[in-house]
């Protein structure tokens, strides 16, 4: 059906959607109303009601900011207080040196966000900042160089603020860097980062672009791999874990003798065995277990270790269990499999042990169903 041309001009001007759930706009209002009260209450009491209620103007935009899009780069810490600090001490030279005319406050706002960018603290409530402190009413004028006081007050008790509210609340305040996944200490990228898009890529990507982007690389990064999570649920929907797992699998007791577990894994090309007590799975064992209770006792053989005294799998075997249920999709296994270290997955029903994924079913099942679609 086509679109008649004053809804779709009506469209054109309507801006996009912010993309935010409901439940994020309630959270959002409730702390800037909490830090907006908290912050001014406390400045009133140090500094007087009326200075309070002239610095309220900037303040209020930035809980806007650190509340409701807390992930971006102009809502973290630093750039509330670095941009506070930066605006105030400016507004507060350029007043003392030509006075507080309209046009130093406009200088104010333009000499203060050239100073944001190198400093890496944009924020766009410090240039209300800025011009607050040029034209000042009397009481903050007052204060002379003692206005800085009052505006770190109030930028310091924001982030205070924002930081236990929204981490009380569930959301990850400040963002951090996301931490490198270097699992065997190489300089190799992690698998996931081989293929596709890498992070190199995107920062040139926003270079190329030559504009600003309010979202950090680590978020754009974290979206796009999302997207590329959902177009793979997509593609291979319908495979599940107990499409590709082994159901006939070879387990250990926690008495079995290491020697035993050893000749179990090798009878089967095996690196994992899952250890069982009853119906329970207790643990699991791997060559590397193996590997290490060798060095641990100091003996340059395998006869050293399987000496009168054997070592039984319960002494050796982690209790790290990583699991699955049968239905689990199929693209969710994939991350466990390749970015977590974990090179079997146990497939648990109820409690009870239905089957193992190693990284050989699953490279075989991806196979598989790449075949299948090659040939349909």
């Amino acid at each position: 059906m086509s679109v008649p041309p004053a809804e779709r001009r009506l469209r054109h001007l309507l801006p996009a959607s912010l993309n935010i759930p409901p439940g994020q706009w309630l959270r959002a209002g409730v702390g800037a109303l909490v830090a907006l009260f908290l912050a001014g209450w406390l400045c009133s009491l140090a500094y007087g009601p009326s200075i309070a209620l002239h610095l309220l103007g900037p303040l209020a935009a930035s809980a806007v900011l650190v509340f409701a899009v807390h992930s971006g780069p102009l809502a973290q810490p630093w750039p509330v207080l670095g941009s506070y600090a930066v605006a105030a001490l400016l507004g507060l030279l350029l007043r003392e040196a030509l006075g507080g005319q309209l046009w130093v406050a406009a200088l104010a706002l333009g000499v203060s966000l050239l100073l944001m960018c190198p400093l890496r603290c944009l924020h766009p409530p410090g240039g209300g900042v800025a011009v607050s402190a040029v034209l000042a009413d009397p009481g903050l004028v007052s204060l002379g160089d003692h206005l800085l006081e009052p505006v770190m007050l109030n930028a310091v008790i924001l982030v205070i603020v924002a930081v236990l509210y929204n981490r009380l609340t569930g959301v990850r305040y400040p963002r951090a860097a996301a931490p490198l996944k270097d699992l065997h200490h190489t300089h190799d990228p992690a698998p996931a980062e081989r293929v596709g898009i890498s992070r190199a890529d995107l920062d040139q990507a926003l270079e190329d672009l030559g504009e600003f982007v309010d979202v950090t690389p680590d978020e754009l990064e974290r979206i796009i791999r999302a997207t590329e999570q959902r177009a793979l649920r997509r593609t291979v929907g319908g495979l599940t874990a107990a499409s590709v797992m082994s159901r006939d699998v070879q387990v250990a007791a926690p008495e079995t003798t290491l020697e035993q577990a050893c000749a179990l894994m090798a009878q089967h090309h095996l690196k994992t065995l899952p250890v069982r007590e009853g119906d329970q799975v207790v643990g699991v064992v791997e060559l590397g277990d193996l590997l290490s209770a060798v060095m641990a006792r100091g003996r340059l053989g395998w006869r050293g270790m399987f000496g009168r005294r054997p070592l039984r799998v319960a002494q050796v075997m982690s209790q790290r269990l990583v699991s699955v249920g049968s239905d689990h999709p199929l693209e969710g296994l994939l991350p466990l499999l390749s970015e977590h270290g974990v090179h079997c997955l146990l497939v648990l029903d109820e409690h009870r042990l239905a089957g193992v994924i190693t990284q050989t079913d699953l490279i075989a099942g991806l196979r598989r169903h790449l075949l299948s679609h090659c040939t349909s």
